[in-house]
């Protein structure tokens, strides 16, 4: 039997593409890195995913980004759905901000299991919960016990022994809101501040106003609110103003979101912490690629990288 060269080239293309079509999917493109965040509604998010969209796009021949993020800080369900959906999207790393520090460690377990390379930000994950799961997943972000007695020692140094101060933490189970209410009590405890029962401001403004009028109601003599967020700050400043009492109560938060840049000016807010949202999520997405292209294992990666936190004031 006679066979034509047309039968040997199509032949040929045929054992091409099935070499190819039995790759998977992602192998023969460049990575795709998906960013999870916790609430869009929040500045702080948007600001981190305009910088690492603005990252993808000046290396836009490195990787391909998706990003999202929860409408909600408490959202932990709406968050591992999203964890899933980028698996079943077979990305090759996700860059993850957790909206709670032990609830995803499971979904996140499955997605290194089949391959995929985890990145934290922002909120560090539980050690505990970690090591039960046998995971190693770096953090990349900053020291937030350490940014926020920086934003307390400033404060600190219009009080005085004895003053009382009250703390709105974010969502108590999430390790950056504890270890900044940690940050502002090593500050009070410095200055001999007392500081009243810490309540949660949810990260959210509306909650955060709530808490710091009840605040306000129940200790009149309350020379300070520190706020693990600005978000939080935000409606504490509010709740100063409708008590009548702006000037005779500081207000401190954390993030450095653009809303707050008016307040400082005009002294409704005394200091806040920026830890560069925008460079975080990139410096994520860096320790990912370089992984990557490193055929870097999970259990390799480094533990923490960190990044900085600066005091910003009037």
């Amino acid at each position: 039997m006679r066979i034509s060269r047309r039968q040997i080239g199509l032949a040929a293309a045929a054992v091409l593409l099935g070499g190819v079509m039995a790759l998977p999917a992602h192998a023969a493109d460049k990575p795709k890195v998906a960013l999870v965040m916790k609430s869009m509604a929040n500045d702080f998010f948007r600001t981190m995913e305009e910088g690492a969209k603005a990252y993808q796009k000046a290396n836009a021949a490195q990787f391909d980004l998706i990003s999202n993020g929860i409408k909600d800080e408490t959202d932990t369900v709406a968050q591992i759905k999203m964890v899933e959906q980028m698996v079943n999207q077979r990305v090759n790393a996700i860059i993850i901000a957790p909206a709670d520090s032990k609830a995803l460690v499971p979904v996140l377990k499955s997605a290194v299991d089949k391959g995929i390379l985890v990145v934290n930000i922002d909120n560090k994950l539980d050690d505990a919960a970690l090591k039960e799961k046998n995971l190693n997943v770096p953090f990349v972000g900053p020291d937030n016990r350490a940014g926020a007695k920086l934003v307390g020692d400033f404060l600190g140094k219009q009080l005085k022994s004895g003053d009382e101060v009250g703390i709105i933490e974010g969502v108590s189970t999430t390790f950056n809101a504890q270890q900044r209410t940690l940050g502002f009590q090593d500050a009070m405890k410095a200055v001999g501040a007392k500081v009243v029962p810490v309540q949660s401001g949810q990260w959210e403004i509306d909650k955060g106003n709530t808490v710091a009028a009840s605040m306000l109601r129940e200790h009149p003599g309350l020379k300070a609110l520190l706020c693990g967020n600005d978000n939080m700050a935000l409606g504490a400043v509010a709740a100063v103003k409708a008590a009548g009492k702006t000037g005779k109560v500081a207000v401190v938060g954390y993030d450095n979101i653009a809303a707050v840049k008016a307040k400082l000016a005009d002294g409704s807010m005394l200091a806040t912490a920026d830890q560069f949202g925008g460079k975080q999520a990139v410096f994520g997405i860096e320790t990912a690629l370089k992984a990557l292209a490193a055929k870097q294992k999970q259990a390799d990666m480094p533990a923490v990288i960190k990044t900085d936190v600066v005091l910003v004031t009037k």
